[in-house]
């Protein structure tokens, strides 16, 4: 008799079924926390808001907040904040160019670790960590299949460049009331 204890894989045929709020990656499933505290949602609102105005001029990119992106039959997950240079269908089912996650005390380790590498394997150009408790994001570029760090923002302006469009995205804009 076997010694190793049974775990189950899930699909996304199975992730279309369940209710509430989810995340599968690799075959496993992840609830998602209760509906994000006020100061999560505010910055990630800030975030969006000026993607969104940023891309304004530029006809093939889009920002999206809160949307899932299904990557395999084994994946879905829901980035806080994304960038994406396509025309979806109903589902994001391809890459995006930049993904902001808004990291809280109950994501963190799954933002910091999980994803991060999820992310540069499926090849996202920007993934940025925002922690609104201390006011700084760290900003990843993917560089030669790895993602380098940039730096940590706080205040800063940093130039996004995606397909034929540039972001200025001013971090201070974030925590700002």
């Amino acid at each position: 008799m076997s010694n190793l204890a049974y775990n189950e894989k899930y699909t996304v045929e199975d992730y279309n079924i369940w209710e509430g709020d989810w995340e599968l990656i690799y075959g496993d499933a992840y609830a998602m926390a209760p509906s994000p505290m006020y100061g999560h949602q505010f910055v990630n609102g800030k975030i969006f808001r000026q993607l969104d105005e940023k891309l304004d001029d530029c006809s093939q990119c889009h920002a999206t907040i809160e949307t899932d992106w299904q990557i395999s039959e084994g994946s879905v997950v829901r980035p806080d904040s994304m960038v994406i240079c396509y025309e979806p269908d109903e589902r994001l089912t391809k890459k995006p160019e930049i993904i902001f996650e808004v990291a809280s005390k109950s994501t963190v380790k799954k933002d910091e670790n999980l994803k991060f590498d999820l992310y540069q394997e499926e090849g996202v150009k920007y993934y940025i960590l925002v922690y609104p408790e201390i006011k700084k994001a760290k900003l990843y570029e993917l560089i030669d299949f790895v993602y380098r760090k940039i730096g940590d923002f706080s205040d800063e302006v940093y130039t996004f460049e995606v397909d034929s469009c540039k972001i200025d995205f001013d971090f201070d804009f974030i925590w700002r009331k």
